[in-house]
């Protein structure tokens, strides 16, 4: 097909991206019980049939925002994978045709039109909505695609609607300190170039969405200081920073330096997807500050099946290149690998 890679990209637009998908279970009271509790959402028409039928329902009625969580395909069907649909398999194509090959997800607006009831079939059905002019971002140059979901009930009607939007954007060269990024420059042929070797470079860590409220803790992670927020107002910490404390409403603050020691508040292992960046496997962890805040962050020079709730954490960095340091912690009393 001719044109340039966006006109390609964009003819996808109105194209069906996944074909009518169904639900493996049924609106059903046990998955109810477990959102309603993992989300602390007490509402007592998602649990009790008669609170539900006094506030003008025929019966319990599924969370709204659950709507998406009927039709995931489960863990162990995400990893069978199978085939692509023609347009998935070309629009993954023309991304990775572009360079495009690192992705974050922007936002998901929900439509509800009404509410699940037990006993529901949910199916959905997904569509390219519109593909982005060539936007540049502070993660790096890119497209937005946003696409569709249509949610119908066993009878066929729409019962929701999200649009999904996602950037694919070519990562950024790291800069080298005070100097600004710099684009890749266009590829020249030269007759005596060497062979390209056969392994790519690793990809970027991905970059961390900065903004005026937490710009100052990243560049203090440069210098490998790990500060908490701090109220000035009533001395409250808070972490992630914010522009507000959530105790007296003050909008005035400081920082305090951590000591750099904690412990495992919680912590899960993950193995899917492999992202290219990330060594595996991969410990994300909940770690609570002697200070009191708690942050998440990677977990390093220990083996999966040793880590313990409260086990006693150090302070440790991963410099990923030269414009990105993160905290991570390791066992105290560990010499580091």
């Amino acid at each position: 097909m001719g044109g340039s890679l966006i006109e390609r990209l964009q003819a996808l637009a109105g194209r069906e991206l996944t074909a009518e998908t169904w639900a493996q279970d049924a609106v059903n009271q046990p998955m109810i019980r477990h959102w309603a509790e993992a989300m602390g959402d007490r509402n007592p028409i998602h649990l009790d049939e008669d609170a539900a039928r006094a506030a003008g329902r025929d019966g319990v009625v599924a969370p709204a925002t659950m709507l998406q969580a009927w039709t995931m395909r489960g863990y162990a069907a995400t990893v069978a994978g199978g085939p692509a649909s023609p347009v998935a398999a070309e629009l993954a194509a023309l991304l990775e045709e572009g360079g495009l090959t690192s992705v974050v997800a922007t936002d998901s607006e929900l439509e509800f039109v009404r509410e699940l009831r037990l006993g529901d079939r949910i199916s959905v059905t997904e569509t390219v909505e519109s593909v982005s002019p060539e936007k540049r971002t502070a993660l790096g140059t890119g497209h937005f695609v946003t696409t569709v979901k249509t949610y119908r009930d066993q009878d066929g009607e729409v019962v929701g609607t999200q649009r999904w939007r996602l950037l694919r954007f070519r990562p950024e060269r790291p800069a080298t300190p005070g100097t600004a990024a710099q684009p890749e420059p266009a590829a020249q042929p030269d007759p005596a170039a060497q062979p390209e070797p056969a392994e790519k470079p690793r990809p970027l860590r991905p970059r961390p969405a900065t903004n005026r409220d937490n710009a100052f803790w990243f560049e203090a992670c440069l210098e490998h200081r790990l500060l908490i927020q701090r109220c000035t107002a009533c001395g409250t910490l808070r972490h992630p920073p914010g522009p507000c404390c959530g105790v007296c409403r003050s909008f005035d603050w400081d920082t305090v330096e951590a000591s750099g020691r904690g412990e495992v508040y919680s912590f899960v292992v993950n193995h899917h997807p492999r992202v290219p960046a990330f060594d595996y496997p991969l410990v994300v962890a909940v770690v609570e500050l002697a200070e009191g805040t708690r942050l998440i962050a990677n977990l390093v020079d220990v083996e999966p099946d040793r880590i313990r709730i409260g086990m006693p954490v150090v302070l440790e960095w991963i410099d990923a290149d030269p414009q990105l340091s993160l905290p991570a912690f390791r066992p105290a009393g560990t010499e580091k690998n």
